[in-house]
């Protein structure tokens, strides 16, 4: 049997500008019917968030759980937001290649890295808090589209959500109002530190109530997508920043966004969980693959150039980034030009390294079958 309407009201609505209705989100938690099958999806994804966790600690290289990924998540959560930089660019550019490609779209990018190691470093002397919020935001924002909308600071006036041109009038959603916001922000702070609840159902509550306070001018989706990775470590769910979901969400964006505007409308809030956690279990599934076959990779080659030092501490590099240069494989591990000269030969002609370029000078060359498991499309449904 439902609940009545009034206990399972996801929020109010007050006046807006221009005649529009702006929604004001009740506070967290709420009542939460925990049906058969939202037990299931809980008990699939905290199994896959433990063994997650588990196997970063036992990895011989997390570093490819972090570095490679974060960026792959860095590419998608900004996909989503406009922006059609590939994982590919990025990473070149990060190895001192000429990328063709907006610098605008690759400082996006750059500066959700930059955020998300600012956030994750600032966690060892700031609890997870609006203030650690704006903070993010203050260097997700810096230098790019938007930044003129105020990076770091909390809107005071109004926005709203629809496509390029509308008024709030004619927005597809209109957040709360500044001095709403302001006391939904002060709720969905104290709820951040709640722990009456399974810590992956809060992420999910957690997110969609940020969503809906939308407190940025700018940027909005992105901290959000942040929040949970921040949330997550927070609360020791994961040793360190191995599990995104930008890449779910980007792949099952219509559904993504018709469940969130679920609970606004109509306070669904057991199908928006039961999707999130159903998220969360295939992106775990999904990571562990990639860096296994990564891992299984980097054995291979170790052992067709064991006995060339050099170029054995070139194919642990490949790890973190599969696109190198040799002045750049100099530089990174202290050597001569002509000793980055060889081992990136080496491994040329171990077929591990491919040369991207016919340059004499400043060629760049990647490991495809890293990048091939790297750029692979999110998987959306359980291994089997």
């Amino acid at each position: 049997m439902n609940e009545p309407q009034e206990i399972r009201s996801p929020g109010r609505y007050v006046a807006g500008p221009e005649g529009s209705r702006a929604f004001v989100p009740a506070p967290l938690p709420p009542p939460i019917q925990w049906t058969p099958s939202l037990v299931r999806a809980l008990s699939e994804a905290d199994r896959a968030v433990g063994e997650l966790a588990g196997e970063g600690r036992r990895l011989p290289n997390p570093h490819l759980l972090i570095r490679p990924f974060l960026r792959r998540e860095a590419v998608l959560s900004s996909r989503i937001e406009g922006t059609q930089a590939t994982l590919g660019e990025l990473l070149a550019a990060e190895a001192g290649a000429s990328v063709d490609r907006s610098p605008a779209d690759l400082r996006e990018v750059g500066n959700y890295v930059v955020a998300l190691e600012y956030g994750v470093e600032r966690l060892a002397s700031l609890p997870l808090s609006l203030r650690l919020l704006r903070e993010v935001h203050g260097h997700l924002m810096e230098g790019v589209r938007g930044g003129h909308a105020d990076p770091g600071e909390f809107r005071r006036i109004q926005n709203w959500i629809g496509p390029p041109g509308s008024s709030a009038a004619n927005a597809t959603y209109v957040p709360p109002p500044p001095a709403e916001m302001t006391e939904a922000l002060d709720g969905l702070e104290r709820f951040l530190h709640d722990t009456s609840l399974p810590p992956l159902v809060q992420a999910a509550l957690i997110h969609y109530q940020f969503e809906a306070i939308h407190p940025f001018l700018d940027g909005n989706g992105r901290v959000g997508r942040l929040l949970i990775i921040l949330f997550l470590l927070e609360r020791k769910i994961l040793p360190s920043p191995l599990l995104y979901l930008s890449a779910f969400f980007e792949a099952t964006r219509r559904e993504y966004y018709a469940l969130l505007r679920g609970v606004t409308e109509a306070g669904a809030w057991e199908d928006w969980i039961e999707y999130f956690l159903n998220g969360v279990a295939r992106q775990t599934e999904d990571v562990l693959s990639r860096a296994s076959r990564i891992n299984a990779l980097l054995d291979q080659w170790r052992l067709a150039v064991a006995g060339t030092p050099t170029a054995s501490t070139l194919v642990e590099l490949l790890g973190e980034n599969p696109y190198r240069t040799v002045s750049g494989v100099s530089t990174q591990l202290g050597v001569a030009y002509t000793t980055a000269q060889r081992a990136v030969q080496r491994l040329v002609d171990a077929a591990v390294l491919t040369p991207l370029t016919d340059a004499k000078r400043n060629r760049v060359y990647c490991a495809q079958a890293i990048l091939e498991i790297l750029e692979e499309p999110a998987r959306l449904t359980p291994d089997v």
